[in-house]
């Protein structure tokens, strides 16, 4: 009987160390998972050119075409109604995302679990989970005399409000620095419509507030060494400084400023290792962590 008790027992044990496993996979994979998104598509896209106090008079309630009004002109509130005639889209219904030019999904993306791009030709940014768009909107990048600059970076530190390295009146808030020795970072300010920014990536409070919760830091071993990089950031393309806004070609071809997932994987690939490389070395550290 002692013997029969003694395996019960075992048993139990070993049941509930599988359990336990079992929970621990489950919650892990509960993690790691990207839910799928829902968005409501519009059923056509089409672009007009409109009178900027007119179109505010009559769909100043309306938050949502607001919101996209604001995207498509690439930028903000008080902006907008300074601009004498805007770019609105023939039918509002949709989510903000199928106004701007980035793919729903890029299939290339799959083993990244975070990226974000930004793209200096139409002035919009994207991140990515695993292949699956979760953010997108404006941007104004640096200004002609101070170009954002482009490549890989790996967003660093962030602090909600910090002063600007150009100007000591100028206050950022939610602001992730990506490129620490030239103090360049995304960050809420002043969307004027066009590249206007001393290097850095201007948003929305509302988008630079999302991002800065989303991206990850970079984790430091000491004053002088970066243990774990942060999240990937991709800045890539040229921006016309002479031609006319970009998005305006959108009134005679709705997909002038698509981007393509083809080449979101050319712009990826030169720094896919590099960007898996350090995704495997955040998830070693974290590991050993636990």
């Amino acid at each position: 009987m002692k013997k029969l008790a003694l395996l019960l027992n075992i048993s139990v044990m070993i049941l509930i160390v599988s359990c336990k496993q079992q929970d621990n996979v489950e919650s892990v994979e509960s993690v790691e998972s990207v839910p799928v998104i829902t968005r409501q598509e519009p059923k056509s896209v089409s672009y007009h050119l409109e009178n900027t106090k007119q179109w505010l008079a009559a769909h100043a309630g309306d938050d949502k075409m607001l919101g996209i009004a604001y995207a498509v002109n690439r930028t903000d509130a008080t902006n907008l109604k300074q601009m004498d005639s805007i770019l609105i889209p023939g039918d509002m219904s949709g989510d903000i995302e199928f106004y701007l030019p980035f793919p729903l999904t890029v299939s290339y993306l799959k083993d990244v679990k975070k990226i974000i791009f930004f793209s200096y030709p139409t002035q919009t940014f994207a991140a990515y989970e695993k292949g699956q768009l979760t953010y997108a909107g404006p941007t104004n990048m640096g200004s002609e005399k101070y170009k954002t600059p482009t490549g890989l970076f790996f967003t660093n530190w962030k602090a909600e409000e910090t002063t600007s390295t150009f100007d000591d009146e100028w206050d950022l808030r939610w602001n992730f620095n990506v490129e620490n020795k030239l103090g360049v970072g995304w960050h809420e300010y002043s969307l004027p419509g066009y590249p206007a920014s001393h290097s850095c990536l201007r948003l929305q409070e509302k988008d630079a507030k999302l991002l800065y919760e989303w991206a990850d830091e970079w984790q430091l071993a000491d004053s002088e060494t970066v243990k774990v990089k942060g999240t990937p950031v991709i800045v890539f393309g040229s921006y016309d400084f002479i031609a006319p806004k970009p998005w305006l070609q959108l009134v005679a071809n709705q997909k002038a400023l698509d981007i393509s997932e083809k080449e979101i994987e050319e712009q990826t690939t030169p720094f896919l290792s590099d960007i898996l490389k350090e995704q495997k070395n955040r998830e070693t550290v974290q590991t050993t962590k636990l």
